[in-house]
């Protein structure tokens, strides 16, 4: 089963996002940066879908119940590195 991820603009480039992952839900802010978005790739995506394919990201690497219940995309950015933000240029580039 897919996980179910709906992404709701809070406005101030915070997002709430919900998951879903058959039984197992969570929810999590997710604060998009300049950082991120300066990115080659990266520039002029929709927050929205970064924001979305951020969470499908995490999700295929740890348990939906693992999921912070905040997230920076700075923070993600030096967590994983280029690995991720190579990654989410391909998953936005595909949208």
């Amino acid at each position: 089963m897919a996980v179910d991820i709906r992404v709701e603009p809070l406005g101030d480039r915070e997002y709430l996002v919900r998951i879903e992952d058959g039984p197992v839900g969570a929810e999590t802010r997710v604060r998009v940066t300049d950082g991120v978005l300066d990115r080659p790739g990266l520039s002029g995506s929709e927050e929205e879908r970064i924001v979305h394919e951020t969470v499908a990201f995490l999700t295929e690497r740890q348990p939906v119940i693992d999921i912070p219940p905040m997230i920076d995309l700075d923070d993600l950015a030096d967590a994983y590195g280029d690995a991720y933000l190579e990654e989410l240029a391909r998953r936005v580039a595909r949208a």
